[in-house]
């Protein structure tokens, strides 16, 4: 049984930029995150990328893209950002801002743009497995070609993941 690998505004933004990507499906599992998805497609949580997204303390969004078995030094993040305080959205609110359902979130393709922060030794992976706009369903790319269609800036606020 093939199964369809989906349209959505993160395979269409990929495929705007001229960018290869590989498709991976699986079952999506509520709270199963990235350790789910890297234990069930056999791939390293570390090449699991997280699409995180937080907000300033004005309310303001934006992604952090981080690995899957690492999480967010938020307090370094305020720092790195220039804010005082940052914190994880609210799922309603995440999806507001994106598009994207929680679990489902992609930063590529977001509803309005929003500013992006990457792990900086994401950039060091040779392949990054990254969220493709739905539940269950992630695409493979470079890291580089996640650069061109971004422009993120690298941060260093990985800490252990819990």
């Amino acid at each position: 049984m093939t199964q369809t690998i989906p349209d959505t505004p993160a395979t269409r933004a990929l495929k705007g930029h001229h960018i290869a990507f590989a498709s991976y499906l699986y079952p999506y599992e509520d709270h199963g995150g990235a350790p789910f998805a890297a234990r069930y497609l056999n791939l390293p949580e570390h090449a699991v990328i997280k699409t995180l997204v937080m907000e300033n303390e004005a309310g303001k969004p934006l992604l952090v893209l981080m690995h899957g078995d690492r999480d967010v030094a938020t307090k370094q993040l305020a720092v790195a950002t220039g804010n005082r305080q940052i914190h994880p959205c609210k799922p309603d609110v995440a999806q507001k801002h994106t598009g994207y359902q929680v679990g489902g979130t992609s930063p590529f393709g977001t509803r309005k743009a929003l500013p992006v922060f990457i792990e900086r030794s994401i950039l060091d992976l040779p392949l990054i497995y990254i969220n493709g706009g739905k539940r269950g369903f992630l695409v493979a790319l470079h890291p580089h070609d996640l650069v061109r269609a971004l422009a993120p800036t690298p941060v260093s606020v990985a800490k252990a993941g819990t």
